[in-house]
This record gives structure tokens, C-alpha cells and sequence, in this order.
């Protein structure tokens, strides 16, 4: 199992950070209009899922699937989305994601006077600390051949 990267938008689609750990291809794009494109793709199967559920659903979309890697997500109450990309074989993402916006969202950027919650996360200790919980996280540690 492996971790490719993390998106962190803002309730406006501003991209507020980015970091990738084993991503193998890169799309040929700037990191602003990757970001523009990820937005915009998961701003449309929310709205898609919602319109199309049977049921009323409070999750609405959470991952999807591909044949190379799964994208998860979590939207806080805040508006604030965050989107894990992983190979298909990781679990416990959910909970991963819960985790990162609890214990190092919150405690190092929210709490943090010198981080303002509009503009890009330019914290080196929120980067150091998230950077070292992806790689204790076991998606990160056992990674499949």
C-alpha cells in the first residue's frame, strides 16, 4: 500500500496545500492547474452524487475507485476538503483522513496565530508533522510490489 499525495482546498476551491510522497507520474500541468482540475472534478461528483443518490445521504461522496490508485475524501463541516490519493489497496483511509485534519489540521494550523485559514499553509512544523504521520500511517508503511 502507498500514498501518492494530499490535496487540502479551502470552502472556495483555493488550493491550500500540496504534497506528494510516492507519486510516480507527473501531468504535465502547473500544481495550480492540477489543482483547478481536481476541484473542479470533485466540485462535480459531489454535485453528481447528490443528485443522483435514491437515498439522503449526510456522507455523499467519499472515494472513488480507478484501476491504478483510489482518491478519498473528506469534507470538514468548515467547507474545508481534503483528498488523499492511494493505490487501490489501502484501507483505513477514512479514518487516516479524520485523523489528519483532527490531530494536525487543527492542532498546527488552526490553532496556530501565525496561520491564516484563507491563505496557502506555509507552516514548516505543520509539514514536518503531517509528513511524519503519512509515513507511520500503515497505508504508508507496507507498500506493495
Amino acid at each position: 500500500m502507498t500514498v501518492h499525495n494530499i490535496y487540502i482546498f479551502d470552502k472556495q476551491g483555493s488550493l491550500l496545500f500540496y504534497q506528494e510522497w510516492n507519486r510516480l507520474k507527473n501531468s504535465g500541468m502547473t500544481r495550480e492547474e492540477e489543482a483547478k482540475l481536481m476541484y473542479g472534478m470533485l466540485f462535480s461528483l459531489k454535485s453528481f452524487v447528490n443528485k443522483i443518490s435514491p437515498l439522503d445521504t449526510k456522507g455523499g461522496f467519499l472515494y472513488y475507485k480507478t484501476s491504478k490508485y483510489t482518491l478519498h475524501y473528506l469534507e470538514t463541516p468548515s467547507g474545508l476538503k481534503f483528498v488523499l490519493n492511494t493505490d487501490n489497496h489501502s484501507q483505513g483511509v477514512r479514518d487516516l483522513l479524520h485523523q489528519i485534519y483532527k490531530e494536525i489540521f487543527v492542532e498546527y494550523v488552526v490553532k496556530n496565530p501565525l496561520c491564516s485559514l484563507n491563505e496557502p499553509i506555509q507552516s514548516e512544523l505543520f509539514k514536518t508533522k503531517l509528513d511524519a504521520y503519512i509515513k507511520q500511517s500503515s497505508v504508508y508503511l507496507t507498500k506493495s510490489m
